[in-house]
């Protein structure tokens, strides 16, 4: 075995214990997220991994971010942030998706890890917009129309919040040229996938999510699709 899968992979069991341990991930989606992070290390090399590892230790912060104020509001994550199976797919899946195509054709491994980092940016906005919105959020409006909203409802928005969820996208696009060299357009292109993503998350969650036709995993996933597709578009321009 290559030595830097070994690193890897002994760095990935950790995370995956220290996840269970911390009660960060059920044992089910420690063991998924590993899984993914093979496929995706794999796929997309460092950059890849990177870029999972990057939105995990955000996405964990915050959510924890004065956890126990928001449980007491309301509006923190069930099971005390605890994520499971079906919400690491969510957010992961797509990019493992994507790195499994560069394994099977390296031609395209270029625009598949650009693809990737627009689905991490548009998780980590989707996440950071969500969970600091709620915490550092003053009004809250309506996705499409603008008029105010109670916090903590699918569709509401806020100014901190957005700007939070942009922060997010702009952390990804920085590892992302960190790890394969600076490019400004590149380092643009994360940063709008990342918030259009974020975007449609939002829309999706107030119209299918709100209407029965979607649960919460299923509008995530599709906010990665979002991230990755504009990601794609606006590369080949």
């Amino acid at each position: 075995m290559d030595i830097s899968y070994l690193a890897v992979f002994i760095a990935m069991v950790a995370g995956m214990l220290i996840s269970v341990l911390k009660q960060k991930l059920t044992v089910a989606a420690a063991l998924t997220g590993g899984l993914l992070g093979m496929l995706i290390f794999y796929g997309a090399g460092f950059t890849g991994i990177t870029l999972l590892t990057t939105f995990f230790v955000l996405g964990v912060g915050a959510t924890g971010w004065k956890f126990n104020a928001k449980m007491k509001e309301g509006i923190a994550e069930k099971k005390e942030g605890k994520r499971n199976a079906g919400q690491v797919l969510a957010n992961a899946g797509a990019a493992a998706i994507l790195a499994l195509l560069a394994i099977y054709d390296a031609e395209y491994t270029a625009i598949l890890q650009l693809m990737i980092a627009g689905c991490f940016s548009a998780a980590t906005a989707d996440t950071l917009s969500s969970e600091l919105g709620n915490v550092y959020g003053r009004r809250y409006y309506h996705i499409i129309s603008l008029k105010k909203m109670q916090r903590g409802t699918n569709g509401a928005v806020s100014l901190r919040g957005t700007a939070a969820g942009i922060f997010g996208s702009t952390v990804i696009a920085l590892v992302y040229v960190l790890a394969t060299g600076w490019n400004a357009q590149r380092f643009l292109v994360i940063i709008i996938a990342g918030t259009a993503g974020n975007v449609a998350d939002s829309i999706l969650g107030l119209t299918l999510e709100n209407k029965g036709l979607l649960n919460n995993n299923a509008v995530n996933f599709l906010n990665t699709i979002v991230g990755a597709g504009v990601a794609w578009a606006l590369y080949t321009q």
